[in-house]
Parts: C-alpha cells; sequence; structure tokens
C-alpha cells in the first residue's frame, strides 16, 4: 500500500526534471562541482606563496604553519585544480585570477 503513495512523489520530481531546461540543469550541475572544487582562503595563500617562488619550508614560515599542512594543502590545491605538480597549480591559478604573478 505504500508503493502508490510514493508515485505521485516520484512524477513530481521527474516532471520537475523534464521541466527544467538542459542548460539549466548542465549549469546547476557545474555550479555544484565548482563550490566542491574552489579553494579556501589558507589555500589561495598558499597558492600565492607557491607562485611567488617559495618553497614549502619557506611558505610555512611565512604562513606560521608547520611544513606538514602546507603539504597537505598543497596536495588538496593540485587535487581541486586538476594540477599534476606545483608549477601546473600556478599555471591554472593565474589563468583562473586566482593568484598574481609577484612583482618584480
Amino acid at each position: 500500500m505504500n508503493e502508490p503513495q510514493r508515485i505521485p512523489q516520484k512524477i513530481e520530481t521527474f516532471s520537475s526534471f523534464l521541466v527544467t531546461p538542459p542548460a539549466r540543469r548542465v549549469s546547476n550541475q557545474f555550479q555544484l562541482d565548482r563550490k566542491d572544487k574552489m579553494l579556501t582562503t589558507r589555500e589561495t595563500e598558499v597558492l600565492q606563496a607557491i607562485t611567488n617562488g617559495l618553497s614549502n619550508s619557506e611558505v610555512a614560515e611565512q604562513l606560521h604553519l608547520s611544513v606538514e599542512t602546507v603539504k597537505c594543502h598543497t596536495k588538496a590545491i593540485l587535487l581541486k585544480l586538476g594540477a599534476r605538480d606545483r608549477t601546473q597549480a600556478v599555471v591554472l591559478g593565474l589563468q583562473a585570477g586566482l593568484v598574481q604573478l609577484p612583482e618584480q
């Protein structure tokens, strides 16, 4: 007997899916994906320090963190940006406007 009561809810959910234009569905999914991949403030600070050419120990000293914490933030940055290494993370960060080249 419970099954007939759940069917209208499923139909309602399915019909709202059909009413939503495909472009909006893709856009909404993209926004969800982007939120998961947004860098935290601290990750952005670490990425900027890497962009400035600092090593992990130098980043740790500048930001008052342990070297292990800097490594954790760096791993998170690489994952979120889809970068293979620190250099690619810097390039992607520059392209996305997350960081800026150091002034010379």
